[in-house]
Parts: C-alpha cells; structure tokens; sequence
C-alpha cells in the first residue's frame, strides 16, 4: 500500500481544516512603532501579533493604549525581536539603527514606514500593512472609515476658513507640506504657519503671534490638567490683548503623531475646533 506523500497530508487537513490551515499560513507580526501599532491591531488577527512596541501602552503617545495592555510588547532591541520569531517585523525610518541592521544581518523581513505627510501617504501606509498582513480587505475597510470622517469634517460648500496654527508639543508648529496642515485644511482652516517663516516644521515666536495672530491656535495636550505650551503662551503677559482675536483649542498630543486610524479622531476635533472658532466670532 502507498503511503500518502506530506503534501498529500497537507492538503487533506487545508482542505478539512481551512481555518486552521489559514491560520499557520498568517505572518507572525512584531510592530516596532505606535503608528504602526495602531493600524496593525485593525488589520491582523490577534494570534498574528507577536507584539507592539512600548509606547503603545502610553495613553499620551497612544491612541490603543488600553488595548495595548492585552498584547506583548518590547523595547526595540534586536535580542527581544528574534527570541519572538517573527516573519515580518514593520519599523519605521527613524528606529533604532542598531536594530534595523541586526535584524538584517540575521535575514529577518522588516517593512520599513516613513512618517506620512499626507492622507495619500498614510492611506498607502494602510493597505500595505493590511497585504503584509494578508487582509487587504480590512485595509480597505479602514480606508473607508477615515475617508467617511474627511467627509463629515467637511465645513459646508461656501464656507469661509478659519486661520490657525497647531502647536505641537514643545512649541513646534506644523507647517505646510505636513499631514497635521492636509488635515487641517480638510477640516475647515488654513494653516497660517508660513505666515510666521515656517516652512515644515519650526518654531514661531511670541511676537509673531502678537504683532498678527490667527483666529485659533491648536495646542496639543500631553494629558488632561497638565499644561500645554499654547496656554504658557496664552497666559504671558504680552498676549493679554490678543485673547479676543484669537481662540484656543486644546486637544490630546496624541491626535498630532500619527496617520492612520488616528485620524477618525484628529478630524473631528478640528471640526469641533472650527466650530467653537465660529461660534467665538459670532
């Protein structure tokens, strides 16, 4: 009698067994990254996920921090990567050099991601994460689901914008060229950082806000009651005449990292933002 061939086994328990079969067939997936954390636990199976990187357990980083808590993370390091066995590693550009080439030299996969500026960017940064994955489908459901909030966050046919700058923390201010700027934009503002001599990103000086504000600048919150750099501004002295022509709105820092589904969250309150700016005019 002939024995059956392994391929003959193998196909006999895909085809008995198709979700297991599919299973063992899922990259095992290490993120190295919060931004990628964020779109990766969207798009994979949990088994998939080996584990996220550290930050994503910092609520003030984070946008999955609770989340986070439910799956292995590590610090970076070349040692904690490979004991995990992964197939697919995805890292950004500005990761650990050391780990990066490491990891190379030891023929382990890595993706590597830009910071995008630009909703295209981010959407691309999306569905390639999803194929790595091996569901392009889910990708595409979650392109969907940010491409719905840039339509919600539309301001109506006609309507004038409104002048901002968002203040990252620190006291750097995004400027044109930037995904913080395209969204901003979609949402109703015009980014009035070039105004002040920024070009990407930089710094603008208190008396630049004096001598021309905007009618809202959008700071960055680290956490809820700690101070953001917009308020030290908005409570120095020289700015005591200027609180009637320009409007604050404060939000988490988080919402200013990264692309991805983030950004549900980022446009709608930029559209609130817009509102309360107008409702101020009023």
């Amino acid at each position: 009698m002939m024995l059956p061939t392994r391929r003959a086994v193998a196909s006999g328990l895909a085809a008995a067994f198709p979700t297991l079969a599919m299973a063992a067939s899922a990259p095992r997936i290490v993120s190295l990254n919060p931004c990628l954390d964020a779109i990766l636990v969207r798009v994979a199976d949990r088994p998939q996920i080996a584990a996220l990187s550290h930050y994503s357990r910092d609520p003030r980083q984070s946008s999955i921090a609770v989340q986070a808590r439910g799956f292995p993370i590590t610090y970076e390091t070349a040692e904690e990567v490979v004991a995990l066995r992964p197939d697919v590693v995805l890292t950004a550009f500005h990761s650990s050099p050391a780990t990066r080439a490491a990891l190379e030299r030891l023929n382990v996969r890595t993706e590597r991601f830009k910071v995008p500026n630009s909703w295209a960017e981010s959407r691309a940064q999306i569905r390639k994460i999803a194929a790595v994955a091996g569901h392009s489908a889910r990708g595409e459901a979650l392109v969907s689901e940010v491409e719905a909030a840039l339509v919600r966050a539309a301001p109506p046919p006609g309507a004038r914008p409104v002048t901002a700058v968002v203040f990252q923390p620190n006291g750097f201010a995004a400027g044109h060229g930037t995904l913080v700027d395209e969204m901003m934009t979609r949402a109703g503002f015009v980014n009035v950082a070039e105004r002040y001599g920024l070009r990407k990103w930089g710094n603008i000086g208190l008396e630049q806000l004096v001598a021309d504000p905007p009618e809202m600048l959008l700071a960055g919150q680290a956490e809820p009651g700690a101070k953001s750099w917009a308020e030290r501004i908005l409570t120095h002295p020289a700015l005591a005449g200027v609180g009637d022509r320009m409007k604050r709105a404060v939000f988490p820092e988080r919402l200013l990292y990264c692309g991805g589904p983030v950004l549900i969250d980022t446009l709608a309150t930029l559209s609130r933002a817009r509102r309360q700016a107008l409702e101020g005019r009023a």
